[in-house]
């Protein structure tokens, strides 16, 4: 009784991270005409790593030069990440974006089972894919497209930069400083985007809105339920993000989808979920001691 008590309310916070994730999403791309994609990734950057600094006040001292080469490189590929996916969202709906931007972690969960079968999933992932083009990929933006496997791609990167840093730095202390690194490479191309834009406080606010909403509150709540979910149980809760991110789309951006395009991220979905649990198999076969 006590687990589940537990477990619920931990669900609950994934559920809710993911939402807020995709409302600020759906909210950044509202503000493309004013900011731009380039300058939208800026705004989150930099009060994410605001905020980050003062909820973390990161310790600069006692670390290695190894130790800040993977901050530097945890903190390129943040700043290239939201900046394909913003670029991305540009072009195509916010689900179709996000269900291409899953294939990365996707892609790793595949590699991480070690077995054949696990190659079944990535086939449905594929499927999948192909079914979102809707009877035919010209109805997608190709380089929208370019952009959001890109994102997939630096996805994976960040979850392996991301256990880098976290070994070497304790709590949030290198995730601040990967978003400090971050934001200071996105402040150029924000700005030649964003322009005047930047000078109007309204604009500002939102963009802070942006970064709780896509940020800050998510991996609070996503540190929570951690502590009190299994990882592979919370991997597959991650990997409902396409259909919520479709459900905010429609919500509040007003993108229909065709149903090849909802039986392609449904699939996406059901080949995460079957690729965490065939990769969770995987290492609790490893772990057990030879008869």
């Amino acid at each position: 009784m006590t687990t589940r008590a537990g477990t619920t309310p931990a669900v609950l916070l994934v559920v809710v991270g993911l939402a807020c994730q995709e409302v600020g999403a759906s909210l950044a791309v509202l503000l493309f005409p004013t900011v731009g994609p380039l300058g939208m990734v800026m705004l989150r950057l930099v009060f994410s790593a605001v905020l980050l600094l003062l909820i973390a006040r990161p310790a600069i001292r006692g670390h290695s030069r190894s130790d800040w080469t993977g901050v530097v490189w945890f903190g390129v590929v943040l700043a290239t990440m939201n900046a394909l996916f913003y670029l991305a969202l540009e072009r195509l709906p916010l689900g179709v974006t996000v269900t291409i931007e899953v294939l990365g972690p996707l892609a790793l969960s595949i590699v991480a089972a070690r077995r054949a079968s696990a190659w079944l999933w990535a086939l449905l992932a594929l499927v999948g894919v192909v079914s979102l083009g809707g009877g035919g990929w010209d109805r997608l933006d190709p380089l929208g497209v370019v952009f959001a496997l890109g994102a997939a791609a630096s996805w994976a990167f960040y979850i392996l930069a991301s256990a880098r840093v976290g070994r070497a730095f304790p709590k949030l202390d290198g995730l601040a400083l990967a978003m400090t690194v971050g934001a200071v490479i996105a402040l150029p191309f924000g700005i030649a985007d964003a322009g005047t834009a930047l000078l109007r406080l309204e604009i500002v606010a939102l963009g802070a809105a942006v970064a709780v909403l896509s940020s800050t509150i998510p991996y609070a709540l996503e540190l929570v339920a951690l502590r009190r979910l299994p990882a592979a149980v919370f991997a597959i809760l991650m990997s409902l993000a396409p259909a919520t991110a479709a459900i905010a789309g429609f919500v509040f951006l007003g993108q229909h989808l065709t149903w090849p395009e909802i039986v392609g991220i449904c699939l996406v979905i059901a080949a995460s979920i079957g690729a965490v649990l065939s990769s969770a198999r995987a290492a609790r076969e490893a772990a057990e001691p030879l008869a």
